[in-house]
């Protein structure tokens, strides 16, 4: 059988964030990743890991998140109880980055379970079996999350925020998100442009007509759809347009300003 081995996650750096992230690692202190949606705060962690050979282990935080599903929980396997970690316990006992996308989507509770790692402790108490695991040396907290989508219901605790060291990510810079696209995707510099120029006109329209902006990653996807062969106003339809709002007003002011880049 061919064995597919998927290449490293290209991340092209736009400021220290690199550095900084690498001497939190050297240091054993958490990071909090902030951003817009699609601006690359996973890629960035993924290229990280990549960079320092750690083992990577993701969770995608939502309501229902519970503390159990982080640490983990016991279930009956034929006919036997036994105990099994979760995420964020096999990163701690073997070492690895366990990283949270969006954590404040998290119940408030299960945030707690962190404290104790993000300090000078560095630690994980298991109540259910009653152990007190100190973190591997290479184990590393890695949280992030949205200001965007910040409201009094879903937001971290100033007492959590101030227990990581923190990064602040945004869209990357015209010249830079052009490269992006023609390194992730291979499309030509041309219609790469376009699509760039494209984008910065529909993120002024956030917060008055979308409530998100057009992420770089679905860029990376109507590029993957251009390139594949399908026409540029329909991969911009089904990739920028769709993706980001219901309303027939909104929806046709997009398509306006597709069809005046790509007309």
């Amino acid at each position: 059988m061919l064995e597919i081995i998927p290449a490293p996650p290209f991340y092209q750096s736009v400021g220290r964030e690199c550095e900084v992230f690498t001497a939190a690692f050297e240091a054993r202190l958490p990071v909090l990743i902030k951003g817009p949606t699609g601006c690359g705060k996973t890629r960035f962690v993924s290229h990280m890991a990549e960079q320092l050979g750690l083992t990577l282990h993701t969770v995608a935080c939502h309501d229902d998140l519970t503390a159990a599903d982080l640490v983990g929980r016991h279930l009956i396997t034929g006919g036997d109880t036994v105990w099994v970690d979760g995420p964020l316990t096999r990163a701690v006992r073997s070492g690895g980055i366990c990283y949270l996308d969006e954590v404040v989507e998290a119940r408030k509770d299960t945030t707690v379970v962190l404290h104790p790692l993000t300090d000078d402790r560095r630690i994980l108490p298991i109540e259910r079996t009653g152990e007190l695991l100190h973190a591997h040396p290479d184990f590393m907290l890695v949280v992030s999350y949205n200001p965007g989508y910040q409201h009094v219901l879903k937001t971290l605790k100033p007492s959590t925020r101030q227990r990581f060291v923190a990064l602040s990510f945004n869209f990357a810079s015209p010249e830079l998100e052009r490269s992006v696209l023609v390194t992730e995707t291979g499309l030509d510099a041309g219609r790469a442009a376009s699509l760039v120029t494209l984008a910065g006109q529909i993120r002024r329209l956030a917060g008055v007509d979308l409530e998100e902006a057009v992420s770089t990653r679905l860029l990376v996807y109507a590029a993957r759809l251009m390139v594949a062969g399908m026409d540029e106003r329909v991969a911009c339809r089904a990739a920028l347009v769709e993706p980001l709002s219901d309303e027939e007003d909104t929806l046709a002011a997009l398509e306006t300003i597709i069809a005046a880049q790509f007309g």
